[in-house]
Formats: structure tokens, sequence, C-alpha cells
């Protein structure tokens, strides 16, 4: 292991969402919890009350599954990056800190199920039973008002920007791709 245990045998470790970043909850690890982590890729930790190994959702099935890891500056915490299987916290909240608050990712969760319903009162359905062509005529459309309301001014921008990233984002879903995807291609350009 390349990070600091503490007095107890033990580091602390910081889950955060891996689409979403944000933090789920804290728990800690010990060099075989962090092992079998690495191994099964299902977050698993030291419980401290019980004194013995714990897998987080052996119970009650939200687990938390393993992306990847980095330490701090200081060697002394890990923060792991996992995606949820349904709620983190015991109080069935998404995270230990409270609900997710609003975010690209939510949506695109929402822009998801709503895809694949047969509702003739959601646009997201209606749009998605209409496909692709639809989908980018939209995309087009929303592209064009944006730069329109830009260039005249016109105080409309961020609801037009708004318009914009929802069509984007149903046209990502449509094709099975995500935000992170997008990112992930930026992160090796960056490289």
């Amino acid at each position: 292991m390349k990070f600091k245990l503490n007095n107890d045998g033990l580091i602390p470790a910081i889950i955060q969402d891996y689409k979403s970043r944000e933090i789920l909850m804290l728990g800690y690890m010990n060099e075989k919890s962090f092992q079998i982590t690495l191994d099964t890729k299902k977050v698993t930790f030291f419980s401290r009350s019980q004194n013995k190994l714990w897998t987080k959702g052996e119970t009650s099935g939200n687990f938390l599954n393993y992306v990847s890891h980095d330490i701090d500056c200081d060697n002394d915490t890990i923060l792991i990056q996992a995606t949820n299987l349904g709620p983190t916290c015991h109080l069935e909240q998404y995270s230990c800190f409270g609900d997710e608050s609003f975010s690209l990712n939510k949506l695109e969760k929402v822009i998801s199920i709503k895809s694949k319903e047969d509702n003739q009162n959601s646009y997201t359905a209606k749009l998605n039973q209409k496909g692709i062509k639809e989908i980018a005529k939209k995309l087009t459309e929303e592209a064009g008002e944006l730069s329109i309301s830009a260039v005249t001014n016109d105080g409309r921008l961020l609801d037009e920007a708004a318009d914009l990233m929802y069509h984007y984002l149903v046209l990502l879903n449509f094709y099975d791709k995500s935000l992170s995807d997008v990112v992930e291609v930026l992160e090796r350009r960056q490289k």
C-alpha cells in the first residue's frame, strides 16, 4: 500500500459518485478491506463499531461498485470513486450527506427513464419515439436559437443554453452514451 494507516491500522475512505462527483459517504479501510475492494470491485470497509470487515450493500443490496481511487497529498486519506446501486445511506438517501442535488448526471438519469416510457404526456418519450432524425433536428434548432440569442442579447441566453443542453443529453442517451463518456474523450485529448 502507498498510504499511511492511523494508529488503529485504518485509513479514512471518502466515497465519491464516479459520475456526479458528489460525496456519498465516509468509511474506514484497513489493508485487507482495501485489497478485497480491489479484488471484488465492491467497496469493503472495516467497521470500527463491529470490529469486522463489511461490504457496503451486503444486507441492503445497495452495493458501491469500485471504479478507481486516489490518495491525498499526505497519503493519509483515500478517495474511492464508485457507482452506487441504490441509496448509499441506511436512511434510504442517495448520500449519507442527503439527497442528490440537481446535476446534469441526475438529468441524464431522468432522460434515460423517460425515454423508455410509452407516455404521450412525456416530451422526452415522444421525442425518442420519433427517432434520431427528430432529435438531431431539435438539437440543431436549439443551437440556432442559442446563437441568435447570443448575438441579439435578447435576455434568453441561459434559457436557450438549457434547451440545447437538454436536447444534447437526449441525443447522447439515444446512443446509450453519457456526459462522462464525453469527458473521457476530452481527458484523452488533454493528454
